[in-house]
């Protein structure tokens, strides 16, 4: 199975170039894997939906992405539209690798909303919302973030990291995410700590 997912990856990299994509998609994808591991799902479901889930973000153009996102949405339709281009693309690279038609549907079903819709459809939907959230908390995802919040929104990466902790319990649907999000919090903070002395 690891050889199909290595290239389903590949086929997914020109589309991951936008947004720190490529590093997201990477640390949600080993969130994925440690998820299945502790509270299980469907690998062939969940790795090839991690790793497709935001392809679509190279159809809406860069300068307009940050609208998208964040705590203030501007253009909701923006985000909505990585969603469908996404499915649109995934089935693309699934068919070109002869998929088992069977697990396409629950991938391309999961996709199409892994951000707007605040529900999920299944359990292996809940896993791959919980890895795609994760990445937030990971050292290289609070880096990334926090410029763009500074940046964008003017909130610290101090404040960052508050809200974080504060939605931890609302945010995940798994209690491993939550365990997982509150280990990677604790290093965040620490981590800020040492950078302050």
């Amino acid at each position: 199975m690891e050889a199909i997912f290595e290239k389903i990856r590949q086929l997914a990299e020109p589309y991951l170039n936008t947004r720190g994509n490529d590093i997201h998609t990477e640390n949600s994808t080993k969130m994925a894997y440690e998820l299945l591991k502790r509270e299980g799902g469907d690998k062939e479901i969940v790795i090839p939906a991690i790793i497709l889930h935001d392809v679509g973000w190279k159809s809406v153009p860069e300068d307009l992405q940050s609208k998208a996102f964040g705590p203030t949405v501007k253009s909701p339709e923006l985000a909505r539209l990585h969603e469908v281009e996404g499915v649109r693309i995934a089935k693309e690279v699934l068919e070109k690798l002869n998929y088992d038609e069977n697990k396409v549907e629950e991938i391309l079903e999961i996709i199409d909303g892994h951000d707007s819709r605040k529900e999920a459809k299944s359990f292996n939907d809940k896993i791959v919302k919980d890895a795609d959230k994760l990445w937030r908390y990971t050292e290289s995802g609070h880096k990334i973030m926090s410029r763009f919040m500074t940046e964008e929104f003017g909130e610290s990466p101090m404040d960052r990291l508050r809200r974080l902790d504060s939605q931890v319990d609302t945010l995940f649907f798994t209690n491993a995410a939550k365990e997982m999000a509150r280990e990677e919090l604790r290093n965040r903070f620490l981590e800020s700590e040492n950078i302050n002395h």
